[in-house]
């Protein structure tokens, strides 16, 4: 069986519900919801594992409260620690869902945004069919670099799934050309392609002025409009499904992870995404952000 490698964070989400955003200076009352595993790379993952799909995630276990029960959690889920480090407590972030399902992130950083050669030093690349990487470990140039050295590592013709994330604004331009090359699948919503191909307006031309740099299949998940993609001879896209919306914490993670089982498990790209698209759907329905 094809195997993924999921490369990122396992964060603590404090999710609270809020009837509107504070504004500064303001004070708004919440209602707790739940204090569970996030992160980019766990929700990745956690998809996969729904789709059935093998893969191993690859996401630092620090030393503290919030890396603690990031320990206790995979262990209960059955989920192998691949990479416990010491240096630094686990991040978190408090998710405030606002009552259409829309979620803002408050983030408090921790050990996955310290990532250093030797975590990489017994990975054997040669195990895997597919890599995913999220936007926010590669925020800091520093661990960018480990990590970009580190994937050039992989075999030839894994694609890497990279997620751009809502702050890949804060991403270098000289991090961004390293990762735009021949062999990378993104995958993002509109506004994080809007800012990966600026001073270009039309969704079908900025699908084709970045396939051009990959030369893979550029993915953009649009909500309740569906998916569209763009594979080097259309635009397609792909109807959303029907989904009575709780929260969209984990959506677009939930998206990535079950294109990539099933592209990995032989799907051609029109079903790949349409299973993609019914993870995303299953996963809002629900508080949490990981299935």
């Amino acid at each position: 069986m094809k195997r993924a490698l999921v490369v990122g964070a396992v964060f603590v989400d404090v999710v609270v519900n809020v009837p509107a955003l504070p504004q500064s200076g303001g004070d708004v009352t919440a209602e707790p919801v739940s204090t569970e595993l996030g992160g980019c790379a766990y929700n990745v993952h956690g998809a996969l594992r729904a789709a059935g799909s093998s893969a191993d995630l690859f996401a630092p276990v620090g030393n503290g409260q919030y890396a603690d029960l990031v320990r206790r959690t995979l262990q209960q889920r059955q989920v192998a620690l691949q990479l416990p480090v010491t240096g630094a407590d686990n991040g978190w972030d408090l998710a405030m869902v606002e009552p259409d399902g829309e979620r803002t992130f408050l983030t408090v950083n921790g050990i996955e945004q310290c990532w250093q050669p030797e975590w990489f030093v017994n990975l054997d690349w040669t195990r895997y069919d597919a890599v995913y990487l999220s936007g926010y470990e590669m925020e800091r140039p520093d661990s960018a670099r480990v990590i970009l050295a580190a994937l050039a590592q992989r075999q030839s013709g894994v694609d890497l799934f990279f997620d751009p994330s809502p702050r890949v604004a804060e991403l270098s331009a000289a991090i961004l050309e390293q990762l735009l090359q021949p062999g990378t699948v993104v995958h993002c919503n509109e506004a994080e392609l809007a800012v990966l191909v600026p001073g270009v307006e039309r969704l079908a031309d900025q699908l084709t002025a970045l396939y051009t740099r990959t030369r893979r299949p550029v993915v953009v998940t649009r909500g309740r409009q569906g998916t569209c993609y763009y594979d080097g001879s259309q635009v397609r896209t792909i109807a959303a499904e029907t989904a009575t919306v709780v929260n969209t914490v984990g959506a677009g993670d939930t998206h990535c992870g079950g294109l990539m089982a099933g592209l990995l498990a032989g799907l051609d790209w029109p079903a790949a995404v349409r299973q993609a698209n019914q993870l995303a759907a299953k996963v809002v329905q629900q508080t949490g952000g990981c299935l």
